[in-house]
């Protein structure tokens, strides 16, 4: 029940809270924490890294997307121009040879090309069931 306090004329309540025992509560909880805290041990993380592959690819096919939406195809030594329509089957001639995961697919794009029609070669190749493709970046120097 707030206090009352009197003066003068009127009756007034003092509505303020209490803080002491809120700080009380915090600062035996700060002590719980400050000595339960070195009892705990820290869990270790297995994150993966870049170039831990099982094995690296016997060979890479790269597919180069022009600033007109031309793609060219490029395994090992031999540069042909392929349609979009004719891509996904051209790749899987190339990777029949192979075992499953023996060679790779790189598709890297100029700047200037939209990035539906990276997605659409992407997704010809996805759906064809090409495994291992992969999109190649240029690193800038500043």
């Amino acid at each position: 029940m707030p206090a009352v306090v009197h003066r003068g004329r009127g009756r007034r309540t003092i509505s303020e809270i209490n803080m002491v025992p809120f700080i009380d509560v915090m600062l035996v909880l700060l002590i719980i924490f400050m000595v339960t805290a070195p009892l705990i041990a820290p869990s270790l993380i297995d994150l993966p890294s870049v170039g831990r592959g099982k094995q690296a690819p016997s060979q890479k096919i790269e597919i180069a997307i022009g600033k007109d939406e031309s793609i060219t195809l490029k395994a090992g030594d031999k540069t042909q121009s392929v349609p979009l329509a004719e891509l996904a089957a051209t790749v899987k001639q190339l990777q029949a040879g192979r075992a499953a995961g023996d060679s790779a697919v790189v598709i890297s794009a100029d700047r200037n090309v939209k990035y539906e029609v990276v997605v659409g070669v992407m997704d010809k190749l996805q759906r064809a069931d090409v495994q291992r493709v992969g999109l190649s970046v240029q690193v800038i120097p500043k």
